[in-house]
């Protein structure tokens, strides 16, 4: 006879699709709760299968991951087809952001099914985290791209029955591989420690305090990890993570000591240990890169430069983080159009102060081209702001009152244009014909009309332009 708490562990080991349903749920609702916290006023998610129908809470999320406002239905009394009305709202943004949604609709999320909910949001990490971290680090890319054991690992599965209705993304392959091996060449290598997948692998918890040790070495002892419990380790590597590194603890060790955890919930989880690594290996490779490059020049000045390097770009990155921050805060404060003007004419001060040294330090210097993790986790931060300061100035230029805001939209459409590649074409008739429609483009607003922009805007403001 089996005693009722040897049967209590071994139904513990199990994952049945339920209750990986209900990890992803619990994982994803405190991702969310992180980025909401940043609000103001802050909101939190308490169910998210019904927190999510009105497309309120959204919304919010999308606001405080893009920097962008976006329109909402809001008020105690809010009926279906404001519900359907705000989530449509999102699922547009998030189209415009080129990203792929099949099968999610409005109506769908606003009944809270919980397979549609949970592969929106996990589409939403996947753009906004995983994605956005994973992306621009070269050395990743190069390793992701090389074939091995671990490849096959990528097309599988393991979340949701293939009769349920998912989110596809072109970006989760990529993603996820560039991810795994990171994990594989920076820590789980380095103490010793195989990491197959996001599954199983991280069961025992030495994972997660091998991507610890590989970002503060003095935080781990790898050996004691070796003779601990499972739940001992997870719960404190989650502690550790939490109290030193400043990472949000999602998981719970009972959500990954089980036969098989759930790989998006620990894909969500580990991306955010990528901020905090300190790319150790490439800055020895460009070191030895360099003195390869440069014969004669003593290495020990060398390394001495690079190490000022890495303090300039890490005093960087921690100051276009929290630019970004007080930026995102600033455009959800209420205020009103004129404040916000100034507002945004302060960030851009401030802005255009950094520009030239942070436009320097991410320019390459190794023969190849690449940047440094360093170096592209800055030009990532940084072109996140750009973005955000000029959807700003786009959202401002079109609140203003006409002809002011008409005028305004004319001229983001403009820039855009300007901005806009030309490919050139094998057949120089289809260059012409591109080049031709956006010349028309210009013509939309007459040149009168153009010259009043500095008077109106001068009278509006209550300033001199000069």
């Amino acid at each position: 006879q089996v005693s009722s708490r040897a049967m209590s562990n071994h139904i513990g080991s199990i994952f049945f699709p339920d209750e990986q349903e209900a990890v992803q749920k619990r994982t994803f609702t405190k991702w969310i709760n992180t980025h909401l916290a940043k609000r103001n006023p802050p909101l939190v998610v308490n169910d998210l299968f019904e927190d999510i129908k009105d497309g309120v809470m959204l919304l919010a999320l999308l606001e405080v991951l893009s920097g962008q406002k976006l329109p909402c239905e809001q008020g105690r009394h809010l009926k279906r087809i404001h519900w359907v009305a705000n989530i449509g709202s999102a699922l547009k943004f998030l189209e415009g952001r080129r990203i792929k949604l099949v099968n999610i609709n409005s109506t769908d999320i606003a009944d809270g099914r919980p397979s549609i909910v949970l592969g929106l949001m996990w589409t939403i990490i996947l753009y906004f985290q995983i994605e956005e971290l994973t992306s621009n680090l070269p050395q990743l890319q190069s390793l992701s791209s090389s074939t091995s054991s671990v490849d096959s690992v990528v097309s599988s599965e393991t979340a949701s029955p293939p009769t349920k209705r998912k989110v596809v993304t072109k970006v989760q392959g990529s993603a996820k591989k560039a991810l795994l091996k990171w994990v594989q060449y920076t820590a789980a290598k380095q103490a010793g420690i195989e990491v197959k997948d996001f599954g199983r692998s991280w069961r025992s918890g030495a994972a997660f305090h091998s991507v610890i040790h590989a970002i503060r070495p003095e935080l781990v002892d790898m050996e004691k990890v070796k003779g601990r419990s499972n739940r001992e380790n997870l719960n404190e590597a989650f502690t550790i993570a939490e109290t030193e590194l400043g990472i949000p603890r999602l998981l719970d060790p009972e959500d990954v000591d089980v036969d098989k955890p759930d790989e998006k919930s620990i894909m969500t989880y580990v991306a955010q240990f990528l901020k905090h690594y300190p790319d150790l290996h490439n800055t020895t490779e460009m070191q030895e890169n360099d003195v390869a490059c440069r014969p004669g020049f003593p290495p020990i000045l060398l390394i001495g430069h690079r190490r000022k390097d890495r303090l300039m770009l890490r005093d960087l990155k921690v100051w276009v983080e929290q630019f970004e921050r007080d930026l995102t805060r600033t455009q959800m404060a209420e205020a009103s159009l004129q404040e916000k003007y100034r507002s945004f004419k302060h960030f851009r001060v401030q802005y255009e102060i950094k520009r030239k040294q942070i436009e320097l330090v991410i320019q390459s210097s190794r023969k190849d081209g690449k940047l440094s993790l360093d170096q592209a986790m800055v030009k990532q931060a940084w072109d996140r702001v750009s973005s955000r300061l000029l959807d700003w100035q786009r959202y401002l230029d079109k609140s203003l009152p006409a002809p002011l805001g008409t005028i305004g939209a004319w001229l983001y459409r403009a820039e855009a244009a300007v901005r806009e590649e030309i490919i050139v074409q094998q057949a120089h008739e289809e260059t012409a014909n591109t080049i031709h429609r956006k010349l028309e483009q210009h013509k939309e607003l007459s040149p009168t009309e153009l010259h009043t922009v500095p008077f109106c805007y001068s009278i509006y403001m209550g300033s001199q332009v000069k």
